[in-house]
């Protein structure tokens, strides 16, 4: 057995667990603490002040780790890109937040576009600079796929820019979008050992990353990711379900984030139809919190329904492997 990917899982986990407590106080120092806004759930306001723009180390883990393998596996890179890429976005956003006291961080046309032109961009390097091709598999075909053909492109912005802000969306409660995001870049990297890709060092890497950033992250959290982790994460896990021709798989293992980005569409829209709430709050952690459930359930839950999912999108690759 190759046991090659359990060297950038460690690494990843070795560079981020020694950069948390590095990092934290230095935040802490720089007052980059947590704004929590009045009309969330009450609980959460004991929570403000706690350092963000933690996704920093994420960020530097998966990158360093990556730095070692990308002349070898030079496939890691539109991936690595859009983790990059994406988390400069967040760090931008972040910014403005905590330095310059705009609770709302950039506008959102400026999101909008910043997010445009990252696919953008990230969209010209697959088409002319690798072998994805247009074609994805189609879950529980028993290995048949589709070609999508020039719909491809405006495929590839909706899936983009759907997996990227409901991974943001996802980032609400300690630990939440950390641990589901474990669960799918290890199911991720397992896809790609079976298949014989090489995108497995930077899988890896951002689930020992991952790994190391719970211990810090988990309730009661010490540090959140804030937009550079989750903008970041999303942009990681669109990039690497597309180098797989597995975009379709998003919406099995990547439930929660659908989810989440689901429950505040329909929420914002019940609520201009009729004066009306469709959930206590959106995104719909925060209905099963005001439901009564502890954070830490929660967490549990979603994480238990991802893992779950990611056992049935591997059964969904029947014929694949």
């Amino acid at each position: 057995m190759n046991t090659a990917f359990i060297i950038p899982i460690l690494l990843a986990f070795i560079i981020t667990v020694i950069m948390c407590p590095i990092l934290i106080p230095f935040l802490t120092r720089l007052k980059f603490g947590q704004f929590i806004r009045n009309d969330g759930p009450r609980t959460h306001l004991k929570k403000t002040g706690t350092p963000t723009m933690g996704g920093i180390v994420i960020v530097s883990g998966i990158l360093i780790t990556s730095l070692f393998y990308i002349e070898t596996h030079p496939e890691i890179i539109p991936i690595l890109f859009m983790t990059i890429g994406f988390g400069v976005l967040g760090f931008l956003d972040d910014f403005i937040k905590v330095v310059m006291k705009r609770s709302l961080g950039l506008k959102a046309y400026q999101k909008m576009l910043g997010q445009l032109f990252i696919s953008g961009v990230y969209c010209y390097y697959i088409f002319n600079y690798t072998t994805i091709g247009t074609k994805i598999i189609l879950p529980f075909s028993n290995g048949l796929y589709l070609d999508l053909g020039v719909g491809f492109i405006p495929f590839m912005f909706i899936v983009i820019l759907g997996t990227v802000n409901g991974t943001n969306l996802t980032d609400g409660l300690d630990g939440l979008a950390s641990s589901i995001t474990i669960l799918v870049a290890t199911f991720f990297t397992v896809v790609s050992i079976g298949v014989g890709s090489n995108i497995s060092p930077i899988t890896g890497a951002a689930a020992g990353s991952l790994l190391a950033f719970l211990l810090f992250n988990s309730h009661p959290a010490k540090v959140f990711m804030g937009d550079t982790g989750s903008l970041a994460l999303g942009g990681f896990v669109v990039a690497t379900a597309i180098s797989l021709n597995m975009p379709l798989f998003i919406l099995i293992v990547g439930f929660i984030y659908l989810a989440e980005c689901i429950s505040v569409i329909l929420q914002v829209a019940y609520f201009k139809a009729t004066g009306k709430r469709i959930f206590k709050m959106a995104p719909i952690h925060h209905h099963f919190e005001l439901l009564g459930w502890k954070e830490t359930k929660v967490v549990a839950v979603f994480g238990i329904i991802t893992a779950i999912l990611c056992l049935v999108g591997l059964y969904g690759l029947n014929g694949f492997f």
